[in-house]
């Protein structure tokens, strides 16, 4: 019997052991390329001035993500040692010696490849590289010889050397000593549980994601940061169906771009000057998951949100407003980048992308603004977080960035607090100041630490209490605010990052379940334009425009960011579901959705006397903004 445990534990070491030495070479493996990487880029790290300090976080910011990729690639090895403790024949450790080899030069391949595209790029390997690769002579001829052969130099040793190390002090053979087989399964339980951790990055909410890595304002050291394999997977998955083509070509792309052009061309580039001064403090709480429903203003039922109710009578309430996107992170896109949302895909979750969008922050740092981004939850939330550090905010606040003694729920710091918190931070900021705290608690699990005074609701009624929860916060937030030295000066700006299903219960596609709140508010507004309501149909990415033209600045680079103040810009608004858009324009209002084996859908609601002219400009709006999603 002795012998027998004796032999058991042995075999549970060997198991265990095998697989951590396996999984210890991929974490060592990715970071051996990463620091081949930074020496490559050392030139530029050094006329960045980079210190050498923040060059070394890399490697430690690098670790969770590498950790879950490693995970990834140690799903094949884990099945065949699990097969071979039952059974062992001497192919099955060949196999994973093929397997592996085969992994680290398809690694290896991808870092020279990143070497080589970053200095032009300026972002990791992509999606695009596999629709490249089928012409691999036009990847000869667009680069330089000397430059080829040494990336070429550079994946040779980079395979050889990690094949060699894999092979001569991590990789064993494996074979099965005579125990009872059942002894194997406490491998086969305990591992997996593990590996699903590690590779999701942890037992939080959310799952691990690009975003893990960012932590350095030189977009170099984020990107060398994140894994090449983890962001290439990102990339083909969400790239998968659109390799080819456009799959919402509607017409020829000239057909396309002219309908734009005639869309957002005004007669005059004027605005109405609704402001006191042309560079105010400006603060934007973007207000998680508002639904038009929550406010009487917007045709909600009364008593949701009396103090929202308050401040419209003394702002500049936008009635006609529409989130283009149903997730946060396209909401970002919309808000701080100007670009609508659209279907199938997000653009933040993809930094090769994003990283070609302008910025509403960078706009205001060129005028000499401090800025700031509050979150009381995780920004690694739908990659927002590399999203938000490559806008460069001065000041990036998340859950794990304030006091530990602050309260929370499950999803982050309550409303009240990080509101708070807020408040009382801005007494800090040099003025003027551009800043900006996105909210948590209106979003499930509804743990917000005010009870439910509201009884009705139906299927939402925890979503309606959570509203009236967040918009106490915000009344308490403009009590402490107006007592502050920058509030005469200051412009708020309180939208949605997207709306929410309410009690209504509308249908996901229609305009109904998209409108949100838009409102500005402070004593920065002209005295005769408080209290008013702004009819111009709009999205959440027409702030940039709207704010830019109010400080006297252009806008142009924002090609989707309508002027809302400007009387000759189209009244028109956009929105998209996952598989479909909605289009209004005037009183013109159509839906469309996708439907496989089935040529596009297109839903008229509301007729026009020229429905086919508005039907055009929505096939052509979403031909366009996916174009260019594709393309950018």
């Amino acid at each position: 019997m002795r012998l027998s445990h004796s032999l058991t534990f042995a075999l549970m070491k060997k198991l265990f052991s095998l697989f951590i030495r396996q999984l210890v070479f991929w974490i060592l493996l990715f970071n051996f390329t990463r620091l081949v990487f930074l020496v490559y880029y050392s030139g530029i790290i050094a006329i960045e001035g980079i210190r050498f300090t923040e060059v070394l976080g890399v490697f430690y910011h690098a670790f969770k993500l590498d950790l879950a990729t490693a995970c990834y690639f140690m799903i094949f090895p884990f099945v065949l040692l699990l097969l071979q403790s039952f059974w062992s024949p001497k192919w099955l450790n060949i196999l994973n010696k093929i397997y592996t080899g085969f992994m680290i030069f398809v690694y290896s391949l991808s870092a020279a490849a990143e070497m080589g595209i970053y200095a032009e790029w300026k972002t990791k390997l992509t999606y695009k590289v596999v629709k490249y690769l089928s012409n691999p002579s036009e990847i000869y001829n667009s680069a330089e010889t000397r430059i080829f052969f040494l990336l070429l130099v550079l994946f040779i040793a980079m395979f050889v050397f990690g094949l060699f190390a894999y092979l001569r002090w991590f990789y064993r053979d494996f074979s099965r000593e005579k125990v009872p087989f059942w002894h194997s399964l406490v491998y086969a339980v305990v591992l997996p549980p593990l590996m699903f951790i590690g590779l999701r990055g942890g037992v939080q909410e959310i799952p691990i994601n690009q975003s893990q890595s960012y932590f350095s304002s030189h977009n170099i050291l984020n990107l060398a940061a994140v894994n090449n394999a983890f962001n290439l997977y990102i990339s083909i998955f969400e790239n998968l169906g659109n390799m080819r083509e456009n799959p919402f070509k509607f017409m020829d792309d000239s057909r396309a771009a002219g309908i734009m052009k005639d869309l957002y061309t005004v007669k005059k580039d004027t605005t109405i000057q609704v402001l006191t001064t042309d560079r105010p403090n400006i603060v934007i709480l973007i207000m998680e998951s508002w639904s038009a429903d929550l406010f009487s203003e917007l045709g909600g039922t009364p008593g949701i949100t009396p103090q929202f109710s308050k401040l419209t009578k003394e702002g500049i309430l936008f009635d006609s407003i529409y989130a283009s996107g149903s997730r946060s992170e396209q909401g970002m896109a919309c808000i701080f980048g100007g670009f609508p949302a659209h279907p199938i895909s997000s653009i933040t979750v993809q930094p090769d992308k994003f990283v070609k969008l302008p910025s509403l922050v960078g706009e205001m740092k060129k005028m000499n603004y401090s800025t700031a981004f509050y979150f009381g939850g995780q920004l690694i939330y739908g990659n927002i977080k590399s999203y938000i550090i490559f806008n460069s905010f001065d000041q990036i606040m998340e859950g794990e960035n304030f006091p530990a003694s602050i309260p929370r729920g499950k999803l982050g710091i309550h409303d009240e607090f990080s509101l708070g918190y807020l408040v009382n931070d801005l007494d800090k900021f040099k003025t003027p100041f551009f800043a900006s705290l996105f909210t948590v608690s209106t979003h499930s699990p509804w743990d917000q630490p005010y009870g439910k005074p509201l009884s009705w609701g139906g299927n939402e009624h925890e979503y309606i209490n959570a509203a009236y929860y967040t918009d106490h916060c915000l009344g308490e937030f403009f009590k402490k605010a107006r007592l502050k030295p920058w509030y005469s000066n200051t412009l708020f700006i309180i939208v949605a990052d997207h709306s929410h299903n309410s009690y209504r219960n509308w249908n996901p596609g229609s305009r109904e379940y998209h409108k949100i709140p838009l409102l500005f508010y402070g004593d920065v507004i002209k005295p005769e334009f408080r209290g008013t309501s702004w009819k111009k149909l709009g999205n959440q990415h027409d702030l940039a425009a709207t704010i830019l033209a109010q400080m006297g600045r252009p806008h142009e680079s924002f090609r989707y960011s309508k002027n809302l103040f400007n009387p000759y810009s189209g009244s028109f608004a956009y929105y998209t579901t996952e598989d479909g858009a909605g289009w209004l324009h005037g009183e013109n209002y159509y839906t469309f959705e996708s439907h496989p084996f089935i040529s596009y859908k297109w839903s008229m609601f509301k007729p026009a006397s020229d429905s086919l002219k508005y039907i055009n400009e929505a096939k052509a709006y979403l031909q366009t903004v996916f174009g260019n999603y594709l393309k950018d």
